[in-house]
Parts: structure tokens; C-alpha cells; sequence
């Protein structure tokens, strides 16, 4: 039934030019920030709650990423271009000659043998000193002619782009996705991360950070980075939401396919005869076109298995004989996304988190070249959303709103971050946000400036949160790290949280890529993570799915195959 629904607002592939969420970006960007809650509660991905105070000294917002080579476009509206080495002024050749008109001044050289010759004119005897310059000269000047005749002339064009490194061991292109939930983009600064730090170095990397989709919610993100789809086209709009016409309720541990609309890469993958493997990612439990999740390379969620466990499952698929081996691979860790939400981003035990994660990328780089398989395969590592501090002195309370109206318990399906309301029938959405922003703009409600309600399709358009049914027709978006509350409650609690505007920095997470596909120590502009799927797509030589990403994207972060 979901599934009629949302054929109207499946985009084609793009063609041509700059991506659909490159161009919004170039839009006006809000003042408030949308906030969808990631309700924690039984699934190690769900929001741990109770933490301490984030040391002061510990923060990552006051890291910054350090200087780059590259320039950022001017208009964002531009095709996304990476760094090329036609962007890089080529040193000057050593004999360089500088073409002059006849207007100019004569070169050092010949102003010199000029004055000597003068003053030869005018004195019968010329000293010793201005005989030997004059003939040193002369000298210099033979030897320059000469080497310019030898040398070859000067190309105006510049070095051709590196070709995609040719695979060694492997007889076909390999893909590895792994996404680590919740690495802000800035935690890879704030501790010594030489694995990750060696992807980058060697890889191509997103130099100010992968930009995630609005809500920037775990379950929502992970599916557009598989599909290329915005959640108004695949149809998770948060973690957690009811369907409006049938009742059924969304949750982490659905997996029936008429939540999950689009196409995921595994399936584009399986449809085309490329086996794939999927390691927790959410989604890949739905059984949908030939991928039916089959025991030997799809795993079921669960949080227990250690990390070191799934790593070693990823390296043994490579000792498989050939024809068996999988193409496409996907591997998911928690982590830092649990340690953000008890403590926030500003805390030591956040390190020790990215330190695991580092550590579990040098096991894996380790098994890879003990198979003599790592500069084969490429490795994409990404996260779902970054995270920002919250604290309860920044709270917007909904029930000092009553003067103006009483939002009701049972009209609110999610609170912090993002406020979504669905008011029974007989209400009228627009008389509902009127007198909520009446009452928030009044003065008169704590914090009341800090949020700001809206119809859906008033919402700004970058955010790409409107047209599906299940979006519920009041959305409010809050300030970073302002949190929404029905009733103020006695508990203090400082820790962590994301789903706010994917405009904000501290949402950004991360993109590191490494492999015969991707050129080395480069750095590409930020983008979002609806363009990976093409990247796949095109590196796997897979037809994509009608998909929101932009066709041409591929292009300008991977090095040509031939």
C-alpha cells in the first residue's frame, strides 16, 4: 500500500550538471535547526541516556581541520570539482623564455652588453674589469642560446590526469563500504588515528566532511547513502514514525519491504548478477528484487558481535575462491554514536571511542595485505550524521505554549530534535503553527526564539522534507543543540544528539576513500551522501536506480578506468 505512494516522487537519474542538494545547499540557509529524536532505547544504535558533564577542555569545536591546497567553488551551484593537477601552477622550467613586445625593455642580458659596448665607444682603453665582464657575458649569453636550442619546447598543456590504478590480484572491482554511526567530522583531529589517517593520505577524502540528509537521524541517512535517495523518496523519514493510513508503526526492527522504497546498492548489485554482502546495514535485512538476504552474506543485526568479529567476517570473504567472493561488502559499527549521546562531543571517552574504530580499520588494513588484496579493494569509509552537545539550560518546553493553544500529548510523534506534530482530523494544520510560532515569538516562552514551526511544504526546499504522506504536515526546527520537551521534567542531563538541519557543521561526518579507483592525497569538496551511490554504481560498473544524485558526480571524485 505505502509503496503507490511514493512512485510520484522517485527522481530520475540526472544527466547532467551539478547535483540536486549541491544547488540547494546555495539556497538561504535557516536560523533554526530541525530536530528529529532517536529514541534510545533497546538497540545498541538507540540513544543512550544518563551521562556526565563534557570536560571544558575537551572540545571538538575548537578544532579545526588544517590548511588545504584546494580551492572551494565560488558558487555552489557549480559542478562539485575536485583538485586537479591542471588546478596546480607548474613550477617555471629552468631556461624559461618570457616573450616580450617590442615595446618592452630589453632582458637583463642584452641591457648589459649594451652599457659595455657604450663605454667601449667612449673610452679607447676600456679597463680590465669591464673586458672581462663583457666577455663573461657574452659567454652566459652562448650558453643560454645553446641550451635553448637542446631543450624541448614548452607545452602549454598541462600533465594528462592519473589513470585508475590496475588491479593486481583481484580479478574484479571491489567495493567495501563501512560506515562508522555518528563520527563527527573533526574526531578524526582530535586523537592519533595513523590507519584512518593512512586512507586519507593515500585516498581521496571530503576535506570539510561528507554532508549527511535532513533528519540527520541514523536509520534515514544509512538508507539514502545505499539508495542515492532522500527519505521523502525511500520512505524512512525517521527512526521511528507511524504510517498515517494503515497504523502500522516504523521501528528499527522493521524489515518488511513496504517501508523500504527505492533501491539499495545490494540489490542493484544482486538484479545485475554481482554478488554482494552486507555486514548490519541498515535495510539490508528487507528482501526486495533478487536480494534475499541469504545466510552466507547477509548478517542480522546484532549489537553484541564484537568488532573484531565482523572485521574478521569481511576478511574471510576474500579467502573465498573467486567466482564466490563478493563484489560489494558493507560492514557497520556503533560506534561513536553510542559514547555521543551519553557524554556529547567534547568528552575523553569520545577518543578512546574513535581510537577503537581506528585500531578496527588497521585490522582490517592488516588482513587485506596479508591476502595481498589491499591496494585492490576499494575502501569507503563514511558516517551517518555528526553530533553536537546538548544541555538541559537549553530547552523549549511545548506546554508553556497553552496560552495560545494546548498541544496535545498524542498529536507530537517526535520531539528533540525534530518536532513533528500531526494534529487530528478537524484541525487545521495552518492554525496550529500560527499559534505555536505566536506563542514562541511572544517573549514569553523560555527559549521560545530558538524554535520555529512549520507547515511541510513551507519548510525550506534544500531539506527535501515534504512531498511523501508519512512526513507529518507540522515539522518544527530548533536551534543546534536546543532541545524540545513536552513538559519540563526535575532531570539534568548534558550529553549528545543529532537530527538537526543537515546545514550545520557539527552534523557533518565523514567521507575517506581509498583504492585503485581514487586518487592519491586528494581532497574534494563537501557533498552529500546521496551522491555515493552513483560512485558505487559507477566503480562496480552497475547500472543505477532512478536515484536523487547527480550522474556526472562519479567523475569528480574518481579517477577515469581508462
Amino acid at each position: 500500500m505505502g509503496t503507490g505512494h511514493y512512485r510520484a516522487v522517485l527522481p530520475r537519474v540526472a544527466t547532467e550538471g551539478p547535483s540536486v542538494q549541491a544547488q540547494a545547499h546555495s539556497q538561504n540557509r535557516p536560523t533554526r535547526s530541525p530536530n528529529p529524536s532517536e529514541i534510545k532505547k533497546h538497540d545498541p544504535r538507540l540513544r543512550v541516556r544518563g551521562a556526565r558533564r563534557p570536560d571544558p577542555q575537551f572540545r571538538v569545536d575548537t578544532i579545526s581541520p588544517p590548511r588545504r591546497t584546494y580551492h572551494k567553488p565560488q558558487v555552489r551551484e557549480q559542478t562539485l570539482k575536485s583538485i586537479s593537477h591542471s588546478q596546480v601552477p607548474m613550477a617555471a622550467p629552468p631556461f624559461s623564455v618570457n616573450l616580450r613586445s617590442t615595446g618592452d625593455s630589453p632582458p637583463p642580458t642584452a641591457a648589459l652588453l649594451a652599457h659595455s659596448q657604450s663605454h667601449s665607444a667612449a673610452s679607447p682603453h676600456p679597463p680590465t674589469a669591464s673586458r672581462f665582464l663583457m666577455l663573461l657575458t657574452a659567454a652566459l649569453a652562448l650558453a643560454t642560446a645553446y641550451l635553448l636550442l637542446l631543450r624541448p619546447p614548452i607545452s602549454t598543456v598541462s600533465a594528462a590526469a592519473p589513470l585508475a590504478r590496475p588491479l593486481s590480484k583481484l580479478p574484479k572491482p571491489v567495493v567495501l563500504l563501512i560506515s562508522s554511526d555518528g563520527f563527527r567530522f573533526g574526531y578524526q583531529y582530535k586523537v592519533p588515528t595513523p590507519h584512518i589517517r593512512r586512507l586519507i593520505a593515500n585516498g581521496t577524502s571530503a576535506a570539510e566532511g561528507l554532508i549527511p540528509v535532513f533528519p540527520t537521524l541514523t536509520f534515514p541517512n544509512h538508507y539514502s547513502i545505499a539508495t542515492g535517495l532522500y527519505p521523502s523518496s525511500h520512505g524512512i523519514i525517521n527512526n521511528f514514525f507511524p504510517d498515517p493510513i494503515s497504523g502500522d508503526h516504523f521501528n528499527m526492527g522493521s524489515h518488511e519491504p513496504k517501508w523500504w522504497l527505492g533501491e539499495p546498492l545490494w540489490v542493484t548489485a544482486a538484479d545485475q548478477g554481482v554478488q554482494a554482502s552486507t555486514y548490519f546495514w541498515p535495510g539490508s535485512e528487507v528482501k526486495k528484487g533478487s536480494w534475499d538476504c541469504p545466510d552466507k552474506y547477509c548478517r542480522h543485526y546484532n549489537g553484541s558481535v564484537p568488532f573484531e568479529e565482523r572485521v574478521d567476517a569481511i576478511l574471510g570473504y576474500f579467502d573465498l575462491p573467486v567466482d564466490e567472493m563478493p563484489q560489494f561488502l558493507t560492514l557497520y559499527f556503533e560506534d561513536p554514536d553510542h559514547q555521543g549521546h551519553q557524554v556529547g562531543p567534547d568528552d575523553p571517552l569520545i577518543t578512546d571511542a574513535v581510537k577503537r574504530i581506528d585500531e578496527m580499520i588497521g585490522r582490517l588494513i592488516t588482513g587485506l595485505e596479508a591476502r595481498g588484496v589491499f591496494e585492490d579493494v576499494n575502501i569507503i569509509l563514511v558516517g551517518d550524521h555528526g553530533m553536537v552537545g546538548t544541555c538541559d539550560q537549553k530547552l523549549v518546553i511545548l506546554e508553556e505554549l497553552a496560552p495560545w493553544i494546548e498541544v496535545k500529548n498524542d498529536w507530537v510523534l517526535s520531539t528533540t530534535p525534530l518536532l513533528a506534530i500531526r494534529p487530528p482530523d478537524g484541525v487545521s494544520p495552518a492554525d496550529v503553527v500560527a499559534k505555536m510560532n505566536e506563542g514562541l515569538g511572544s517573549g514569553k516562552v523560555k527559549n521560545g526564539e530558538y524554535l520555529k514551526i512549520y507547515l511541510k511544504e513551507d519548510l525550506p526546499s534544500r531539506l527535501h522534507y515534504s512531498e511523501n504522506y508519512r512526513i507529518p504536515p507540522i515539522i518544527g526546527l530548533v536551534d543546534e543543540g536546543y532541545k524540545i520537551e513536552k513538559k519540563r521534567s526535575k532531570s539534568k542531563e548534558c550529553g549528545g544528539a543529532h537530527g538537526y538541519d543537515n546545514a550545520f557543521f557539527s552534523m557533518r561526518t565523514i567521507f575517506f576513500a581509498h583504492g585503485p579507483r581514487f586518487e592519491r592525497g586528494r581532497m574534494v569538496p563537501s557533498f552529500e551522501n546521496v551522491e555515493i551511490y552513483n560512485v558505487i554504481a559507477s566503480i562496480l560498473n552497475l547500472k543505477p536506480a532512478p536515484n536523487n544524485g547527480s550522474a556526472s558526480f562519479p567523475g569528480t571524485v574518481l579517477l577515469p578506468s581508462e
